[in-house]
């Protein structure tokens, strides 16, 4: 399988990447610091910016899909870059594509017309991040592309414990945190899997 993976350095990404290529994909991997990323015959780098409508045709022509676990940061880019992605997929032609959100997107548990961030079971007092992630999801929600949005509760780095619980649109109750490998992993697995076809799915232990 040919993957494009944005976002491939970051915490997320480089386990999805490590996954990738232990699987003998040919993986295209569009990143600002292509020389954080090690040598290998089935990895293709792309040195630039997701903002850049023409690089991200490049990376994702002729690929069979798209997996973004780009982050949030003060300027947006998430939100901003979802539009270029988009489109380099409808150019591209492919339709199959694997994020990675927030908890924060999933519904309330107790309020289920509230994202958890706009509802009592947020404790964050910042929702930057989340908007950001909100909009993001929105704009893929009203493409017609098959997607998936991975969205892990608290984040740390942890372990690859192999065990985890999924909900689909909401987070699992009680659920407090779920490691980068796991969370990496189970993007990954979501590349041969039809279960959470164009929904959300809330991820914790």
């Amino acid at each position: 399988m040919k993957i494009a993976l944005l976002g491939a350095t970051g915490r997320v990404g480089s386990v999805v990447l490590e996954n990738a290529l232990q699987n003998n994909h040919l993986i295209y991997a569009l990143t600002r610091h292509p020389e954080k990323l090690d040598q290998s015959s089935n990895l293709v780098k792309v040195k630039g910016t997701v903002l850049d409508q023409d690089l991200l045709i490049k990376t994702i022509r002729n690929c069979d899909a798209v997996i973004s676990c780009l982050g949030t940061d003060q300027n947006n880019v998430l939100s901003r870059s979802t539009p270029y992605i988009l489109n380099s997929m409808r150019f591209s032609g492919v339709r199959r594509i694997i994020t990675i959100g927030t908890a924060g997107i999933l519904q309330s548990r107790q309020e289920p017309s509230l994202y958890r961030f706009q509802s009592s079971e947020s404790k964050r007092r910042m929702t930057r991040a989340a908007e950001d992630h909100l909009k993001a999801y929105i704009m893929i929600r009203e493409s017609e592309m098959e997607y998936t949005v991975v969205c892990p509760t608290y984040l740390p780095e942890g372990e690859r414990v192999g065990k985890y619980r999924t909900e689909e649109n909401m987070l699992p109750e009680g659920g407090q945190s779920i490691s980068v490998f796991d969370t990496g992993d189970f993007a990954y697995k979501q590349l041969f899997s039809d279960r959470f076809i164009r929904t959300r799915v809330g991820i914790c232990y």
